[in-house]
């Protein structure tokens, strides 16, 4: 895949991971004037709505939390020598300034900067993690957060079992035949959206066999070669995209009628006539699947 920006990933954010384990540095960090709280409240983060009618986060800082640290800052990074904390503050919500609303990212993302999504994505993912991890799954006892939020340890004396930040890999998959593609509608999905065929990878698969099981099983089509070309994070709330495109070796559609109600093959002129005239939605801009498509038609399809 072309190394375009991808959505919701930045490399420009120096992850500090020689840090997390600094005690004296993260105090010192979670102190400073010129650092940064990503706050998560129940999934949405705080948007400031500006005169010129644009939207930003807003970014808080030490004092903004009104004298109260979160009880387990996590460490996002560093950029341009700021230093970034998620801050999960669902249960004591901050006074935000004027102006600030919560939302979903995903809500305001046409608004928002690159490295302002990918932070906000980021510790969103986090937070989640935190918060649906508090026990130990292998004694139930309470977990604490260790290495600058990126480990929670088992509390248990018998047990410390470290458990780390949970990420699904999924396959997300165009496939082609000759100058034609396969577009897919879901069940709960509104007449006329369609993406490409996707779902998780299962133990003991490769990634190649989770893309031949997933497409013959919603959709009927069996495929030959598969080709990768590029992932995502998708942290709504901890997946990681994997794309392909892979060439059908079979024509014949049959769809599961569980998971899919609808597919069919789309040719270039099919899809730029249907998305013309409304009756065909693409996936949204911000995912790898519009980027599936959008490479295959610069492409010539």
């Amino acid at each position: 895949m072309p190394q375009r920006i991808i959505h919701y990933a930045d490399d420009t954010i120096d992850r500090a991971a020689m840090r997390r384990e600094d005690r004296t540095w993260l105090d010192e960090r979670l102190r400073a004037g010129t650092t940064r709280f990503v706050a998560v409240a129940s999934g949405r983060h705080p948007i400031v709505d500006t005169d010129s009618g644009l939207r930003r986060p807003c970014y808080l800082r030490a004092n903004d939390l009104e004298g109260s640290l979160p009880g387990e800052p996590i460490l996002l990074g560093m950029r341009e020598d700021v230093a970034y904390f998620a801050a999960d503050v669902t249960d004591a919500p901050p006074s935000f300034p004027a102006g600030t609303t919560l939302r979903k990212l995903r809500d305001v993302i046409t608004d928002l900067g690159h490295t302002d999504s990918a932070i906000l994505a980021y510790a969103n993912a986090l937070v989640h993690w935190h918060r649906t991890h508090r026990f130990c799954g292998a004694c139930g006892k309470c977990t604490t957060s260790v290495r600058g939020g990126h480990v929670r340890r088992c509390a248990g004396a018998a047990c410390r079992r470290e458990h780390f930040p949970r990420t699904d890999p999924a396959v997300i998959t165009l496939v082609v035949d000759g100058g034609r593609c396969l577009l897919a509608r879901r069940r709960d999905w509104a007449p006329g959206r369609r993406s490409t065929v996707a779902g998780f990878v299962e133990p003991g698969e490769t990634l190649e066999h989770t893309v031949a099981r997933e497409v013959f099983e919603e959709v009927g089509v069996r495929v030959g070669e598969v080709r990768y070309r590029g992932s995502q994070p998708w942290p709504f709330p901890q997946s990681l995209m994997l794309g392909f495109r892979a060439t059908a070796e079979s024509a014949d559609i049959t769809v599961d009628g569980d998971e899919i109600a609808e597919a069919d093959w789309y040719t270039p002129e099919r899809i730029r006539a249907d998305t013309a005239s409304g009756a065909l939605i693409l996936p949204p801009f911000d995912s790898i699947s519009r980027r599936l498509v959008n490479d295959w038609l610069a492409e010539g399809g």
